[in-house]
């Protein structure tokens, strides 16, 4: 009686989208060799406390705008948490945080005050081999008022350095999206909203859909905020609220993918199985940018919960070519190679893979300890457990998973794990079901012991 492992992935909601987002054939998206990108927010410790967001602000405008474009893969700012959350980005921190996300280059800078001028001072961080590469690109000048106008040319600035050509009409799509809004006060409150979000509280949760809702009120027609406040309400478990603003987002801007690939995600969690609206989001957000990586792994979920492997495979593979280094789609082809495939090399593999790009996602971990559990290699399937509750000491899933693989190597260490799974356990609703089986297992053993 194996507890089957909980799915569904955290969303991480810092928005990674345009404004306006044009179709590229894919062959020609295809092509093009993805540079992997850290950013991470400017150090803007130097200016008073109420303008430090201005650091974040940046940090958003560089991801909004390079997400045009098929040459740049960028990390999610959550997996730097195990490497620290310093205030301001050295280049010797940065740079180690960098090389363990694998990444090619990080962004990063500094925001000061001169008189009544910002100046911004852009740096490039370079990941070679032995060493890292640090350039300081132009400081740009801010006079009072034209923030946004300023920072919205950032984008382009750095792909020129990172030596990626852009056309003309690429490089109008990355200048529209790095200028979301032209209201300063909206982009502070979406910018200082982005903030609270870096927290992963429930406290910053609900701070942001403040923030959020009141950069819309300011600015009605901001896309970008009203699906980075879909994309809370999504995280808090209002499914409803999530989907309105995903729907309004499409409203104000249809060429704008992100809130049709995140309205694929609601459909596939529905408890009504809507596969077929699904697909025809994220295939909707794909023809809108078809090198979306994040899109192909949700179309792959989705083929794989209609029960079309094959195709959900091709998708999977697909994401990888526009980025190899996402974890996510390992994991889900780690999942769908043993339970579909019963290849459990290729399922091995695939997960170590996936751990390997992030030693933090305990899905990957929990994965690969069912594969070992029953392949019985239990002294396997006992360390990836183990390395689980490392990360999340309170993961009920893992707790559970070990008590059972040491029910067959070990009884008095099982009594002792289904004791601390029922103690942990025994407060939350959604385990009162699986709290109860781990009982009539416990008194099992107590009974087997004392025999």
């Amino acid at each position: 009686m194996r507890r089957a492992r909980e799915s569904g992935w955290t969303l991480w909601i810092l928005v990674l989208g345009s404004l306006i987002a044009l179709s590229l054939p894919v062959a020609a998206t295809a092509s093009v060799k993805p540079r992997v990108l850290l950013i991470v927010p400017f150090d803007a410790s130097a200016l008073d406390r109420e303008e430090q967001w201005v650091g974040e602000g940046v940090a958003q405008i560089l991801s909004l705008g390079l997400a045009q474009h098929p040459a740049f893969v960028q990390v999610e700012r959550v997996r730097l948490r195990a490497y620290g959350q310093p205030e301001a980005w050295g280049d010797a921190t940065l740079g180690r945080a960098a090389r363990a996300v694998r990444a090619d280059a990080a962004l990063f800078g500094s925001v000061t005050r001169q008189s009544a001028e910002l100046v911004i001072q852009p740096r490039l961080l370079e990941v070679k081999a032995a060493a890292s590469d640090t350039v300081s690109l132009d400081p740009i000048t801010v006079p009072e008022g034209e923030l946004l106008a300023k920072i919205a040319g950032l984008p382009v600035l750095y792909a020129r350095a990172l030596k990626v050509s852009l056309t003309a009409a690429e490089t109008a799509r990355v200048e529209r999206a790095a200028l979301p809004t032209r209201s300063l006060r909206a982009f502070e409150l979406f910018a200082r909203g982005a903030i609270a979000l870096q927290r992963s509280t429930q406290e910053g949760n609900e701070a942001a859909v403040d923030l959020l809702a009141r950069a819309i009120e300011t600015d009605p027609n901001f896309v970008v905020a009203h699906y980075t406040l879909g994309a809370v309400h999504q995280t808090l478990g209002n499914r409803w609220k999530a989907a309105a603003q995903f729907r309004a987002s499409t409203q104000l801007d249809a060429a704008y993918p992100e809130p049709f690939k995140a309205l694929g995600d609601l459909f596939l969690a529905a408890p009504r199985r809507l596969f077929d609206q699904a697909v025809e989001a994220y295939n909707k957000a794909l023809e809108l940018r078809p090198f979306y990586a994040d899109a192909h792994v949700g179309l792959g979920d989705a083929r794989a919960a209609k029960g079309e492997i094959d195709p959900a495979i091709a998708a999977y593979q697909k994401a990888l070519v526009f980025n190899p280094v996402n974890p996510k789609v390992y994991l889900s082809l780690g999942k769908i190679y043993y339970a579909e495939k019963g290849l459990y090399y290729e399922s091995v593999n695939a997960y170590k893979k996936a751990i390997e790009l992030d030693p933090q996602l305990v899905e990957a971990r929990m994965g690969l300890g069912e594969v070992y559990e029953e392949k019985g290699l239990y002294k396997e399937a006992v360390e990836e457990y183990k390395r689980v509750i490392d990360v999340e000491s309170a993961h009920t899933g893992a707790l559970y998973n070990l008590a059972l693989v040491y029910e067959k190597i070990d009884p008095r260490e099982a009594i002792a794990q289904w004791e601390r799974y029922i103690e942990l356990a025994s407060p939350l609703q959604s385990e009162k079901d699986w709290v109860d089986v781990a009982r009539q297992h416990l008194r099992k053993l107590k009974g087997q012991i004392k025999e």
